[in-house]
């Protein structure tokens, strides 16, 4: 093992020393995706927030028909506008002079005075960026107004307001706030299997394409030392640095964290120590079949560009089962757990909730991707073992 440890040695002096790779494998790929993930989501729970908190504009139209109606709509918060000059609540809406709009029908008085449900009309656009949660808003308002004004009908007429009902609907939400926090950091697995990739693609790189463009990489192969000890230094070395990468991104969020107003959304998310270290754990064979897969995928480039380009498109692979698990209702299966890449995504979803994983499906997550990663070695290992590794043709 004295050669692969002397190629291991070298390997991470030299990377140590390359400013670049100090600055995408152990600073930019830890610590921007945590700080741009939280901190954009900081913004918008904050923003959210801070909309629900202020009164709601909304231009009436018609307010003069139902001057009660419009009274009892701002107790609950609403901020009455005066319509437009034209009386085109549509138009205004559509063309983004107002956000919201209410119609209050001709023959609302009529109706409400007869007792018989009084018609008006929200006008939204739900393609805005704010419509959905202000169409919410406005019509959880006039829900409640409607409620209370026919529970007083019919405590008048002498009933019980109960008596409307047939069913008493009583709902009962199991989600924790450790679960509904993990269903906003749906990405998070996909970032930390990215900041994975991002810390150890540029040492694999740089050891292979990169030297043989430098012309250092035939003077390596010419020494009486197996092939295969030099790509396991090699090997070992890229997937310190992508480790040490994924460690730091796992801190940098589980710091990140703490800094969001979770509690004012009922929401939380612990990144403890137990869930770190299984996370850790758990991700050490995926690191090795994908620096091994990068160190194969930037063999066959020609230069150290066109690796960037190649080893770059290698980074989507994780981008399509983050997006359908964050998507799509899926539910997990055991054979889920069998599948690089998708079975530790799911596990780092349980454990985000808080849920316990049991062995038999991180066994069988562990045991595939180390079969994988071997596959992946042995096909590495007959690309050293090629003496066009080293001609730069």
């Amino acid at each position: 093992m004295s050669p692969a440890l002397a190629v291991y040695v070298k390997e991470c002096r030299e990377s140590l020393r390359d400013k670049r790779i100090l600055l995408n494998a152990l600073i930019l790929g830890p610590l921007l995706g945590p700080l741009l993930f939280v901190g954009l989501l900081g913004f918008a729970i904050g923003h959210e927030r801070e909309q629900a908190d202020k009164p709601l504009p909304v231009v009436i139209i018609g307010a003069e028909r139902a001057p009660n109606l419009v009274a009892a709509l701002e107790q609950q918060g609403l901020q009455a506008l005066p319509e437009p000059g034209d009386g085109d609540g549509d138009g205004a809406v559509r063309e983004q002079r107002a956000s919201l709009a209410l119609r209050i029908g001709d023959h609302f008085a009529e109706d409400w005075r007869a007792g018989r449900p009084a018609q008006v009309d929200i006008i939204y656009d739900s393609s805005q960026r704010e419509g959905g949660s202000q169409f919410e808003r406005l019509h959880g308002m006039l829900e409640n107004y409607s409620r209370r004004t026919g529970a007083m009908r019919l405590i008048a007429r002498g009933l019980v307001p109960s008596a409307g009902s047939g069913l008493l609907i009583a709902t009962r939400d199991q989600a924790t706030p450790q679960a509904r926090g993990a269903l906003l950091f749906a990405m998070l697995p996909y970032f930390l299997i990215l900041t994975s990739f991002i810390g150890g693609m540029w040492l694999a790189i740089d050891s292979t394409a990169g030297e043989r463009e430098r012309q250092s990489l035939e003077p390596l192969l010419v020494n009486p030392v197996a092939r295969e000890r030099i790509l396991l230094g090699k090997l070992c070395a890229a997937a310190s640095f992508s480790f040490t990468s994924l460690t730091l991104g796992l801190l940098a969020f589980s710091i990140a964290v703490r800094f969001l107003p979770s509690q004012r959304v009922e929401m939380s998310l612990s990144l403890g120590p137990a869930v770190m270290g299984t996370i850790l754990l758990m991700m050490v064979p995926l690191v090795l079949l994908i620096v091994i897969s990068q160190m194969v995928v930037a063999a066959f480039a020609k230069s150290y560009r066109e690796a960037q380009t190649y080893v770059g498109l290698l980074q989507l692979l994780p981008l399509i089962p983050s997006i359908a698990l964050s998507v799509l209702p899926v539910t997990p299966q055991l054979w889920m757990y069998s599948l690089p890449l998708i079975g530790q995504q799911l596990a780092m979803l349980r454990l985000l909730r808080g849920e316990a994983v049991t062995a038999l499906p991180l066994a069988l997550c562990t045991l595939v991707t180390v079969v994988a990663a071997v596959a992946a070695f042995l096909v590495a290992k007959r690309i050293y073992e090629s003496e066009r590794l080293a001609v730069n043709a």
